[in-house]
């Protein structure tokens, strides 16, 4: 597979605006691989997007991406779903009369389906696309498989039940996807040994480089989110033969340059882990 890194910062972009910090400075003079934007990724061959941030017109236009058959979410939240209306500037002819509008099959996971019916008017927004015709709306139940091409895509809930990762399987190739959310999550065996994990990179509580403490200890934060600490302990326990990690926080304070030099610890201890940019490009039968 053909997997193109869209988007790989958190809830925050990096730079942040009005941020003034060396690593948001950096990042808006330099740009990529330093700066990040919101959280999505591509599967070239399948023509698959997974979540639609802000960003999404920006990272389409600078990407490879030739077409898009199908969009699958992971879950509510704003940083993955409120560019949803490139559904509508990939699909709507406004200029013909009549019209001859496309079609884009939206993937939405049972819990995925309920929330957008609660928050932030996404289940009103859908409900236009689909009478407009510019999306195919799919609800799946829990369990539920879908078929594109050779591949065989499972959405699977995790700990934090509202939220999905996704199981890519065909003969050759198995891939695990979390776009987010990975919080008490203990991977099961139908997940482990995969030729690709693709796992946000989760909250670092201390600098990985110096140990110096970013996060307060008694921070609320440390209970609601996946640290770094905890992503590695779910790295071990999925052992893919390889892990590629994203959604990676403005608040951690962490530069690329220093993201590589974590790479190298990670790899002295034996992990095949390495931390995506906005733009890269992985084949998973490399």
């Amino acid at each position: 597979m053909k997997i193109e890194f869209l988007g790989t910062g958190g809830a925050m972009t990096i730079p942040r605006p009005l941020c003034r910090c060396a690593v948001c400075e950096e990042a808006r003079e330099i740009g990529v691989p330093y700066s990040r934007s919101g959280p999505s990724l591509f599967i070239h061959g399948l023509n698959l997007l997974f979540d639609t941030p802000e960003d999404i017109y920006f990272q389409i236009n600078r990407s490879s991406i030739q077409s898009i058959d199908g969009v699958f979410y992971s879950h509510w939240h704003p940083d993955h779903v409120m560019g949803r209306r490139i559904l509508e500037s990939l699909n709507a002819d406004w200029k013909n009369h009549p019209s001859s509008h496309t079609k884009t099959k939206v993937y939405l996971p049972k819990q995925v389906a309920v929330d957008f019916q609660r928050f932030l008017g996404s289940g009103d927004h859908f409900a236009f696309f689909e009478q407009q015709g510019f999306v195919d709306l799919r609800e799946l139940k829990d369990g539920d498989s879908v078929w594109v091409k050779d591949t065989i895509i499972t959405p699977f809930r995790l700990a934090e039940d509202y939220v999905y990762a996704f199981l890519l399987e065909n003969s050759e190739q198995k891939v695990v996807i979390a776009m987010d959310e990975t919080n008490n999550w203990k991977p099961g065996p139908e997940v482990k040994g995969a030729d690709l994990a693709i796992l946000p990179a989760g909250i670092f509580e201390t600098h990985p480089l110096t140990g110096e403490r970013l996060i307060a200890a008694d921070h609320p934060l440390l209970k609601e989110e996946c640290t770094f600490t905890e992503t590695i302990g779910i790295i071990k326990a999925l052992g893919a033969k390889k892990t590629m990690l994203t959604h990676i926080e403005e608040i951690s304070g962490l530069s690329h340059d220093d993201l590589k030099e974590v790479e190298k610890l990670l790899a002295a201890e034996g992990l095949n882990v390495e931390f995506a940019y906005d733009t890269l490009i992985v084949y998973t039968d490399h």
